[in-house]
């Protein structure tokens, strides 16, 4: 056996003595800084670094695990070691495939999984039929009027005041984050009047495609009318024909870099062009992004007037944890906003379209939402759907729309 001389255990020692050295002169040169004792001092730096960590090797993190009263530093480091942990403290299990932002630049980085989904429990399943327009209020019954279109029954609203019950039938929170009821007040939300002055001799409404290379079921190969941008295509010409909105449809491609699909960056190039946009039409009050979404072996599908129909989902990112902090550096003023305007989409579409919506999914970043008070990202359908269904569902979004949007 080979042993160790004398002069290399020397050696060993005084190699060991520099790198411990070396590492406390560095430390030290760092924290006398000033920039780093301001980092410092203000927390900043931990919760920016406990965050990228845990997207990074712990995505699925929940934000159940700090309401069992667990230290968050002890959850953390027992998600991370021990995957089991991570199964059992799930309470739900969140939607899935919504593009995830990292904290690393003003905007994420989308990266697109698939798993199930533990669906909804608000009205309709996703077998359910509609055949007809149904009225959620019975003749007769009072109703609660509110700056917008919003028109509930006296029972309703009740209900919607109930935190739990409006969290439990009108939202799915993703693991990321946490919504609570100063946030998801629903007489703030039903009161925020997002009415809009119609002018059809400009430009008031955008549509674009933060993913434009989604598509369908049987989407033919090359035909982007297939794809979610013919929809939004078809959503653009329901506006103008029917209601008489002027509306912009930006085509812009923007997960798709040198021919190659790249997705990491799609919310910082597409937010760059919407920027430019809004700056040459300044008129432009209501931003839609419209998204196919991706659920690993689901379809969702309903039916309307006879046709079938995808089902289609309101998409909020709330900017803050699961331990309910503000995501500082992905900032969003509209937050509210954003909020009331995909609630009552829901509430119109809850009275108009029953089983048309899923449940209104929060996510913890913002998602370009940020971008106008009336802004708002739509999922329609999944990978599983087909682009008939698809198509059909884009004349009852405009309408969702234009109710709000008029007070109808």
């Amino acid at each position: 056996m080979r042993r160790t001389s004398g002069f290399q255990k020397l050696l060993y020692l005084i190699m060991l003595v520099l790198g411990i050295y070396i590492l406390y002169k560095a430390g030290r040169i760092f924290l006398e800084s000033q920039a780093a004792r301001q980092a410092l001092d203000s927390g900043e730096v931990q919760r920016n670094l406990e965050d990228a960590a845990m997207r990074t090797y712990a995505p699925g993190f929940a934000a159940s695990v700090e309401d069992r009263g667990m230290p968050n530093w002890i959850a953390k480091w027992m998600r991370q070691v021990v995957p089991v942990y991570s199964y059992l403290a799930e309470e739900t299990e969140g939607e899935s495939a919504q593009e995830t932002e990292t904290i690393s630049q003003a905007e994420g980085q989308p990266g697109e999984t698939e798993k199930p989904v533990q669906e909804e429990t608000q009205a309709g399943q996703d077998s359910q039929r509609v055949t007809k327009r149904q009225e959620v209020t019975t003749p007769g019954a009072e109703t609660q009027p509110t700056a917008s279109h919003a028109v509930v029954s006296e029972q309703l609203l009740t209900q919607l005041e109930d935190f739990d019950y409006l969290l439990s039938h009108y939202f799915t929170v993703d693991e990321g984050t946490m919504a609570d009821e100063e946030l998801l007040d629903v007489d703030v939300l039903l009161q925020k009047d997002l009415r809009l002055a119609q002018d059809p001799s400009v430009p008031q409404i955008l549509i674009y495609h933060t993913h434009s290379q989604e598509a369908f079921a049987d989407s033919r190969e090359g035909e982007t009318g297939d794809t979610i941008v013919g929809m939004g295509e078809l959503l653009a010409e329901e506006l103008r024909n029917t209601y008489g909105y002027n509306v912009i449809h930006d085509t812009g491609v923007y997960d798709l870099v040198d021919g190659v699909l790249d997705r990491s960056a799609a919310y910082d190039y597409a937010r760059e062009a919407i920027e430019k946009i809004l700056e040459e039409h300044p008129t432009i009050e209501v931003i839609v992004d419209l998204h196919r979404d991706g659920v690993e072996g689901e379809k969702f599908v309903t039916e309307i007037d006879g046709q079938p129909a995808s089902r289609i989902m309101f998409f909020n990112g709330i900017s803050r944890d699961s331990a309910d902090r503000p995501l500082s550096w992905l900032e969003n003023p509209y937050t509210q906003d954003n909020l009331a305007f995909s609630l009552q989409l829901q509430l119109a579409a809850e009275e108009l379209y029953p089983g048309f919506t899923r449940n209104i999914y929060l996510k913890a970043e913002r998602f370009n939402l940020h971008l106008q008070p009336r802004s708002l990202l739509v999922e329609a359908g999944t990978q599983m759907n087909t682009v008939e269904e698809e198509q059909n569902a884009m004349a009852p979004l405009a309408d969702l729309l234009h109710r709000v949007l008029s007070g109808a």
